[in-house]
């Protein structure tokens, strides 16, 4: 391949990741880039990542490919965008009350589905249900309780680490930073 062909041959390939991680609206992982790309090279992959972040960075623009554990990648909104924008989206993932359940869950877990009725009321039942269907967490019985957690689906969907703890402290700053933009 001669030197022309490679360059266009690499910004192939960069745009190639860059419509993988919009398209995917969610975190990937170097595994599922290389897949993408057809080629086994993780390092290439990286390689291909990084260059994609140093350019969105040096654009200046609204979106972000950020980094997150286990080599995972996502393309995002950047966070001051967002209450800016927020008004705009037609139809949220989740409405409010059921958002409220899946939030409690997920700080809290692992949580007994009596304490998340305890604090959120009887029609919590109803949002765990639509949770689960959703895959966002799963339940598990242990005695005569239903424990609930978060599922990796979760953690890719929100862009949030696959570590427990992890995952909390980063929902208590975006707990945090959500409370500074509400009126």
């Amino acid at each position: 391949m001669q030197k022309g062909q490679t360059a266009e041959h690499s910004q192939r390939d960069l745009t190639l990741v860059e419509a993988a991680l919009y398209v995917a609206g969610r975190p990937l992982d170097v595994k599922e880039l290389c897949s993408v790309l057809k080629t086994r090279s993780k390092n290439k992959t990286r390689k291909l990542v990084k260059l994609l972040r140093r350019e969105y960075t040096s654009r200046n623009t609204a979106l972000e490919i950020l980094e997150l554990k286990d080599e995972r990648y996502v393309l995002q909104l950047k966070a001051g965008f967002t209450p800016k924008v927020r008004k705009l989206v037609k139809r949220p993932l989740l409405s409010r009350g059921p958002l409220k359940t899946l939030s409690y869950v997920a700080y809290r877990q692992p949580v007994t589905q009596k304490r998340v009725v305890d604090v959120r009321g009887h029609h919590a039942y109803g949002h765990i249900k639509e949770l689960k269907r959703m895959g966002l967490i799963s339940r598990e019985k242990k005695g005569r309780s239903t424990i609930l957690r978060t599922t990796e689906y979760f953690a890719d969907y929100f862009g949030l680490s696959h570590n427990i703890s992890m995952l909390k402290r980063q929902l208590k700053n975006v707990f945090e930073d959500f409370s500074k933009h509400e009126p």
